[in-house]
């Protein structure tokens, strides 16, 4: 499951709004919206973005969220290291290959760590 289809699938369950109603509503397929949800296709287009945001008429804060976690939901990223330190390259592989041996605290660890260091670069 990605960010967004977590996002969407908690707010269907707050309105209590069943998947085929909304994809209905969103002229899609129920297995289109049940595959973003699962993360089994790639992040939405700007313009479902903003569909969904009309669909649960939110605002402000809660719209910018959904359009982040749009944008940090493609399933099947790829990382291009050329002209990066061999350190970069390393890095991405071994994440590869060890992703999905690692427990949701460490992931969670490991993105605010990396998060943590980016910022500290920039300032």
């Amino acid at each position: 499951m990605t960010p967004l289809g977590a996002k969407l699938r908690k707010m269907r369950a707050d309105r209590g709004i069943a998947l085929k109603d909304m994809a209905k509503a969103l002229n899609v397929s129920s297995a289109y919206l049940s595959a973003l949800e699962h993360g089994k296709r790639g992040k939405p287009t700007w313009f479902m973005v903003q569909r969904i945001i009309a669909y649960f008429n939110v605002i402000w804060d809660e719209a910018e969220e959904i359009q982040r976690l749009a944008e940090i939901s493609d399933p099947r990223i790829t990382i291009d290291t050329a002209g990066l330190p061999p350190q970069a390259t390393e890095l991405t592989n071994r994440l590869a290959a060890e992703i999905a041996n690692l427990a949701p605290e460490d992931m969670t660890a490991l993105k605010d760590e990396i998060i943590r260091r980016a910022l500290r670069k920039k300032a």
